[in-house]
């Protein structure tokens, strides 16, 4: 069996923020998975979490939701939780998969205890609200379900 390879693009205002290889595991049209490695230099610590060197994300994109959801594991296997950026729809071009950050973000630890809304403030310095108000609402949307779906226990059911 090949490895199917597909190559993830975060935009963030227009810009190219991050670009990564990734490992295609699923695309059914509408739910597309990817697999990678941490990508970005070095270690990030958000205080509540460290991505570092070693780490997998499985990364799940919907192109008719407004989030991504990324399952962080240690190279060993152990779950650090899920990182969600509210995100437009991703598009799916060739073997590249496009997502525009817009801002808010969720983190669920691997037990479920901590819940956290992150950026909020980020969000609103953006100016989405004026610039695109249905993007705005829909974004602020997507964070409440995802906060509703964590804080009800059901997470991971989202993921299939």
């Amino acid at each position: 069996m090949s490895v199917r390879s597909a190559e993830v693009r975060l935009v963030k205002a227009g810009a190219t923020k991050i670009r990564y290889p990734a490992e295609l595991l699923l695309d059914d049209g509408t739910h597309v998975v990817v697999r990678a490695p941490w990508a970005a230099p070095g270690v990030r610590d958000f205080g509540f979490v460290r991505f570092e060197p070693g780490d997998v994300f499985t990364e799940h994109y919907w192109r008719d939701r407004w989030y991504a959801v990324k399952e962080v594991r240690t190279g060993s296997g152990v779950l650090k939780g899920w990182y969600c950026d509210i995100a437009r729809p991703a598009v799916v071009d060739g073997g590249e998969v496009v997502v525009e950050d817009l801002d808010l973000d969720l983190w669920v630890s691997a037990d479920g205890r901590t819940v956290l809304r992150l950026d909020e403030d980020e969000f609103a310095e953006s100016g989405l609200a004026d610039r695109d108000p249905r993007a705005a609402d829909a974004a602020v949307r997507a964070l409440d379900e995802l906060e509703l779906l964590a804080r009800r226990g059901s997470f991971s059911d989202l993921l299939g």
